[in-house]
């Protein structure tokens, strides 16, 4: 399978809450729910197309626990059967505490469990949230392919998907995008390292 980070990102690249208020507190964080005034009718379409293409999904274990207690009581949301429906690893060194079947738990070394599920039959292995576990797979050079999918808001503060301090990586811009609600789409596919140049004369 391919392995897909799906990411919403502020402006300031914070990806921490983007669904409500008290989705992810963690930190004292209290600007939660920035996404949702942009959503519009074309992004909801172009995510559930996104979806049909998962075969499975992987998660960290907090965002794995979030899902777990909010989308078995959405039933008559139009993503609900395929989110609840499909496999689920969760990458975690302690057990969950939520059972969301079908799951696997991935634990001890993450990247070489994450690597083993790549290799298995299969489209799409999609990250949701998750940010920390993003960062560790894209440093690993596991990740295949970003979609970022940027609101036009700057928060401020919270959990950011590239942190000062990461891995760098190179990226191949393959699809861009723009929703009438505001939202910047990008797709992006790993390039491997990062080149560096200097501007000059002869650039």
């Amino acid at each position: 399978m391919k392995l897909v980070v799906q990411e919403f990102l502020t402006l300031d690249g914070v990806s921490q809450g983007p669904g409500s208020p008290d989705e992810d507190t963690s930190d004292g964080f209290t600007r939660g729910g920035w996404f949702v005034p942009h959503l519009d009718e074309e992004f909801e379409r172009l995510a559930g197309t996104w979806l049909g293409e998962a075969d499975a999904l992987l998660l960290g274990r907090r965002t794995y626990e979030n899902f777990a207690r909010d989308w078995p009581r959405m039933p008559e949301h139009p993503f609900a059967a395929l989110m609840n429906g499909l496999p689920k690893y969760v990458a975690s060194h302690s057990p969950t505490g939520a059972a969301w079947n079908p799951v696997t738990v991935l634990s001890g070394d993450v990247p070489a469990r994450v690597a083993e599920v790549k290799r298995l039959p299969g489209r799409e292995l999609q990250i949701h949230g998750s940010a920390r576990l993003a960062q560790s797979l894209l440093a690993a050079g596991l990740v295949d392919t970003l979609r970022l999918v940027i609101a036009p808001v700057v928060v401020g503060r919270g959990r950011r998907l590239f942190p000062d301090g990461g891995a760098p990586a190179g990226l191949r811009l393959v699809g861009h995008r723009t929703t009438p609600g505001g939202l910047s789409v990008h797709t992006y596919t790993s390039a491997g390292r990062p080149e560096y140049g200097t501007y000059g004369a002869d650039s």
